[in-house]
């Protein structure tokens, strides 16, 4: 894998003004990938993770507000101070994205074939007839049958895993270097959603993009991804490999979406583990650690003073004060890590 720096995020802070206060959906959050690189980017719904990648996209600059001191820098330039006509020279030609819900993001009245062909044309300056057999090349290559025919249905006329599937071919008919896949297998069936998974690790083979997965799954996290980085109320809690996060879990909020999810192996629970309560109200988070009212580690330093993320000696970086390292837990510690509700 390239070791150069296709993206970096540094202190990514998002505040949406109100009447009651400032709601931080993004609070300081700093990040980078690699070309070549696939990086997963979890948490529970209301996160933070969304708007972090539309973020990066400019998607949302004219609902939510960004501190001085944010910046996301793409191949060296600054992404937040660019204005909206140099953006769009960029979306959808150096960075694409696959949305969650391939039937509200494609344009129901225009057939598939020329919603492909369309970004073609835009940025490539080709003429139709080269878009069009551009969008046929890319239709075959995400795996879609009789594309020829495909190319001129609409998207009421696909099936949901042939949707995501055009929704992939729009995404990287420019050859991004970076695309973003936001939830890319949430309303798929399991078979579909490990043929999605396997023609996303394919074309990163084939094509060498930089990938930023946004997903809760983290059964898809360990197909699929090189690094991890785990979200929670607007920021980074644990970052690290794949083999470091899932061999040993420091942060209490990481090894709860551990012991969620349902094991094949082994004896199996009726009950299955859960994080104990939801996700704080933005306007309303803890003092200290924002995760603190969930622990079952918390500590009287957690209620007052809020961790910060650094490196530990397991490799991982962990904000937390009371990390979960494996000479510190029991056996029974760490069976006991969450609270079963």
């Amino acid at each position: 894998m390239n070791t150069e720096t296709l993206l970096k995020v540094n202190h990514l802070k998002a505040y949406i003004p109100s009447s009651k206060g400032e709601i931080k959906p993004v609070n300081d959050i700093s990040f980078s990938i690699k070309k070549g690189e696939i990086v997963a980017l979890v948490g529970e719904s209301g996160s933070g993770k969304s708007v972090s990648s539309l973020s990066i996209m400019g998607l949302n600059a004219g609902a939510i507000k960004y501190r001085p001191d944010s910046s996301i820098l793409f191949e060296g330039q600054d992404l937040l101070k660019l204005k909206e006509k140099e953006l769009r020279k960029i979306r959808g030609n150096d960075i694409a994205m696959i949305f969650q819900d391939p039937m509200s993001s494609l344009n129901p009245v225009h057939p598939i074939g020329r919603q492909i062909a369309e970004s073609i044309v835009l940025h490539k300056k080709v003429s139709y007839k080269e878009a069009k057999k551009t969008a046929l090349d890319l239709l075959n290559k995400v795996g879609i049958p009789d594309a020829e025919r495909r190319l001129n249905d609409y998207p009421h006329q696909l099936s949901g895993g042939m949707r995501q599937r055009a929704m992939i071919a729009i995404a990287l008919a420019c050859n991004p270097k970076l695309l973003i896949a936001d939830e890319p297998t949430t309303a798929l069936d399991v078979t579909i959603q490990s043929q999605i998974l396997n023609l996303l690790r394919d074309l990163q083979k084939e094509f060498g993009i930089s990938i930023l997965l946004i997903t809760h799954d983290l059964g898809v996290v360990a197909e699929t991804a090189d690094r991890v980085l785990v979200m929670y109320c607007g920021q980074i809690v644990e970052e690290g490999t794949v083999e470091e996060i899932f061999e040993n879990p420091q942060h209490p909020y990481t090894k709860g979406l551990m012991d969620s999810i349902p094991s094949l192996y082994g004896p199996s629970k009726e009950i299955l583990d859960a994080i104990p309560g939801v996700v704080p109200n933005p306007l309303e988070l803890p003092n200290g650690c924002n995760f603190v009212t969930r622990c079952a580690f918390a500590t009287e330093k957690c209620y007052e003073v809020s961790p910060v993320l650094e490196k530990h000696s397991s490799g991982t970086r962990v904000s937390c004060w009371n990390p979960l390292t494996k000479e510190a837990l029991s056996e029974n510690d760490r069976e006991s890590a969450v609270i079963v509700t």
